[in-house]
């Protein structure tokens, strides 16, 4: 994201069930990149946080006809630079105890690849959407781009790291609307 920036603290938020139910009644699933559908629809039911923006992460080069692919890399190094579109869920977390944890486990996620993985705000929309987070799938040194151009190599290696991330987050978001269930 080009805004991102460092993970602001949590602040007094008096208004976000109404922003949540807003934002959810504007909900398209059909925006949503089909590789993280089910991901996005199940986090939506936690009512202690919703998405704002998600993208799933696409490799484009030279050849390829479709921006929003979500087709692997070719396994043959036939490329030279790959055109990322970064991989990341933008979300507004409740300052609540289970918001709280939440983001924190979020957090988490970053220690897949440090280097690859950041937690971030967006500074221009914190004030009007308090506790608004991303968590995006970036080569560290192009963390504030929304696309970058990286050797085949290098974009093999995001792809593993975007694949586990949202392995990763698919079972915290499952066993969190899991937990809503059982309660």
């Amino acid at each position: 994201m080009q805004t991102f920036r460092q993970a602001k603290p949590f602040s007094n938020d008096p208004g976000y069930h109404e922003r949540r139910t807003a934002n959810l009644r504007g909900f398209d699933i059909s925006e949503i990149d089909s590789p993280i559908m089910e991901i996005v629809t199940v986090y939506n039911t936690l009512q202690y946080s919703f998405t704002l923006q998600s993208c799933y992460g696409h490799f484009l080069y030279e050849g390829q006809g479709n921006d929003h692919d979500t087709e692997p890399l070719p396994k043959k190094n036939i490329i030279e630079k790959v055109d990322y579109r970064i991989a990341y869920l933008a979300f507004c977390v409740e300052n609540s105890e289970q918001g709280r944890s939440l983001r924190q486990e979020i957090e988490n996620l970053t220690r897949i690849d440090p280097m690859n993985i950041q937690l971030g705000s967006a500074g221009w929309i914190w004030k009007d959407i308090p506790n608004f987070y991303a968590i995006q799938v970036e080569p560290d040194r192009h963390k504030s781009k929304d696309r970058v151009f990286i050797d085949y190599k290098e974009a093999l290696h995001i792809e593993q790291v975007r694949n586990e991330f949202f392995t990763r987050l698919e079972a915290l978001v499952m066993r969190r609307a899991d937990e809503l269930d059982a309660g």
